[in-house]
């Protein structure tokens, strides 16, 4: 089959021929349709993620929409190594697809579910959001950031307080606050925390993650019965590492908590992809994305990370 194989850790997958998958007892494999390329994806393929394998050799993708035998659209995740979404055929465990609507389009299905599984699963599983919630994104302008954004709204946050380095991208946002990560970015961020924040989700981690829990907790070790802010940390684009404090967590109500593979279990990560496939139409969830063929999987590893590329290796444009 046709496909795109990371050769080497660290460079762009190269287009062309792998072997195709062979099912087993309690496997299937899926025709596929569209293969998002996300940070987790850039991350396997660089050897850089805490999940990566030992050995390059492999098709990358994570999750992807596609056709089972049946020819039944199912959504997947977590294809089965080598055998990843971004080739003609993927192989998966039979307990890992979940159904797509009709009314949903192979390309928004791949979308929504790879740009805001993370956030609601954040949102259900480890921090459930209260009707008229405040939250903090830091990150709002990313793929991520914009599906949070839609989830929080839906899970009832009447306060949205978007973070980011571009105030452009920021106004464009359905936001109640916007602010953006430049020296006056402290003293807004601190404005906030004293206005009250219950849950921020944090994409980028880094420089920016280190300023925002420096807001969050700052004079703020004498304000007893003070509420909590749950932080729950989500991906690293903006760096691996902080500084942090010790006592900015024994003096204050944060607390810091991390969501994605390993702290959730898979079962309940497949849940999640169900229930947010299922609630897109009537939610009105969507992600822009920029579509290209499977060839063109070189061209999208060298764009932009700000846009979010679903790639298709039969042409599928439904």
């Amino acid at each position: 089959m046709k496909a795109a194989v990371v050769n080497h850790f660290g460079e762009p997958p190269e287009y062309g021929d792998f072997r195709e998958p062979e099912a087993s007892d309690g496997e299937t494999i899926i025709r596929v349709h569209a293969a998002p390329l996300s940070p987790i994806v850039r991350g396997l393929a660089a050897g850089k993620h805490y999940a990566s394998g030992a050995n390059a050799g492999f098709v990358p993708g994570v999750d992807g929409v596609g056709t089972d035998p049946d020819g039944r659209r199912v959504y997947f995740l977590f294809p089965k190594a080598p055998f990843g979404s971004m080739g003609e055929m993927s192989l998966v465990s039979n307990d890992m697809v979940v159904p797509i609507p009709d009314d949903i389009s192979d390309v928004r299905a791949a979308a929504v579910t790879t740009g805001g599984l993370a956030s609601w699963i954040a949102l259900t599983r480890r921090t459930p959001l209260h009707k008229g919630s405040t939250v903090l994104i830091n990150g709002a302008t990313g793929a991520a950031g914009g599906m949070a954004i839609q989830i929080a709204r839906h899970f009832g946050a009447t306060r949205i307080i978007g973070v980011g380095r571009n105030l452009h991208k920021l106004s464009e946002l359905n936001l109640e606050a916007r602010i953006k990560l430049d020296d006056a970015a402290d003293d807004a961020l601190r404005e906030e925390f004293d206005r009250g924040v219950d849950v921020v989700l944090d994409f980028i981690w880094g420089e920016p993650a280190s300023r925002v829990i420096a807001a969050a907790t700052k004079n703020r070790g004498s304000r007893i019965g003070e509420p909590r802010v749950r932080y729950v940390q989500l991906g690293t684009v903006a760096g691996d590492e902080i500084s942090l404090r010790g006592d900015s967590l024994r003096s204050t109500g944060l607390e810091l908590l991390g969501s994605g593979i390993g702290s959730v279990a898979v079962r309940d990560l497949l849940a999640g992809a169900g229930e947010l496939i299922a609630a897109t139409q009537r939610a009105g969830f969507d992600a822009p994305v920029t579509t290209l063929p499977l060839t063109a999987v070189g061209e999208a590893w060298a764009g932009s990370p700000d846009v979010r590329y679903v790639l298709s290796p039969a042409g599928y444009t439904r």
